[in-house]
């Protein structure tokens, strides 16, 4: 098959999404475009990595790897690159499902030797059964999902979003890994924008590279019953605010913030205006989603300045490795 060798990371922490841990590499093993290999990194969880390996034992193309890096997101796709073997290393979270023609979709983007990256959509699974009433599509980021304001089609990004993503080897190979400490580490506070960063980073070190995000490359998020509710979605922003006043930090406002300018200044004006005639016409959840979009700009912003006092006073850091690998050679299930 044309075209380039795509393995497929999937990170991975708790025996309680393992239906869905399942789901997820039978989303990949069914791909219209086979990906090379699949690699689960499972972090710091010992059972759960034993189960895995037991489960995948027979399956010449999936891998079960241990995070050889400190707890979190970040070192786990670090340890998942630098064990892969393909020219496209491709991430898919633990609890989301790809439709079929995901990693074809990736592949065409490719075709360009300037493209150093290409994302897709992704939609939420909402547990209840349908979106919450008062929660605003354009905060769909709150859980891990493509939100309102993304330019439709394959279009030019600053960054892809990290649960729906792939990278040329390449691009680690000019920008290093995932930073460590900006991200997700298991259960605790929800943070981000390790993609963020680290699409920055590429860019500025490939100064003619593109970054892709192409709609047709779909995948299928579950949004558990916890992340329905108005408390997660106020944490999340907090968290969101802080990890942005890092990135910040690093790479200048300019750019750490370039996106978020149109997003705050035109995207969420008219989704608050939308809610609010919503709400004249009696249509439901108009009010709250509008009062949602305020309240979480203003969470937001409030994560932000704190993470930018943490930042100017040390208190707040992040370090980005290189990736050290091997081709997967050495690297193989434990």
């Amino acid at each position: 098959m044309s075209g380039p060798d795509i393995s497929v990371v999937i990170c991975v922490y708790t025996e309680d999404r393992w239906e869905d841990i399942l789901a997820a590499v039978a989303s990949v093993r069914a791909q219209s475009r086979p990906a090379l290999e699949t690699l689960l990194v499972v972090d710091h969880n010992e059972p759960l990595r034993e189960r895995l390996a037991k489960e995948y034992k027979e399956a010449g193309d999936v891998r079960v790897l241990a995070n050889a890096g400190p707890r979190g997101l970040s070192a786990g796709r670090n340890t998942g690159i630098a064990a892969s073997y393909g020219d496209v290393i491709a991430f898919l979270d633990d609890d989301a499902v790809a439709e079929r023609d995901w990693l074809r979709y990736f592949a065409e983007g490719y075709a360009d030797p300037r493209v150093m990256a290409v994302g897709g959509r992704t939609e939420p699974i909402w547990a209840s059964g349908r979106r919450p009433a008062w929660f605003p599509e354009e905060f769909d980021w709150v859980v891990g999902c493509t939100y309102r304001g993304l330019p439709p089609g394959r279009v030019p990004v600053r960054n892809v979003l990290g649960g729906n993503a792939s990278f040329r080897r390449t691009a680690f190979d000019a920008a290093g890994g995932f930073a460590t400490g900006i991200g997700r580490d298991g259960d605790r506070l929800p943070l981000g924008c390790e993609e963020t960063e680290l699409c920055i980073r590429l860019t500025r070190a490939v100064p003619d590279a593109l970054l892709l995000i192409d709609d047709r490359a779909v995948i299928h998020h579950r949004v558990p019953a916890a992340r329905e509710h108005f408390g997660y979605f106020r944490t999340r922003a907090y968290a969101e605010g802080l990890s942005k006043a890092l990135v910040a930090r690093s790479v200048g406002a300019d750019k750490g913030l370039e996106s978020e300018r149109r997003y705050t200044t035109r995207v969420l004006p008219a989704g608050v205006a939308r809610g609010l005639r919503d709400a004249v016409l009696a249509r439901p959840g108009g009010a709250g989603r509008a009062g949602a979009i305020v309240a979480g700009v203003l969470t937001a912003t409030g994560g932000y300045v704190v993470g930018s006092v943490r930042a100017r006073r040390g208190g707040a850091t992040y370090s980005v490795a290189a990736i050290e690998g091997d081709g997967g050679r050495g690297g193989g299930d434990e």
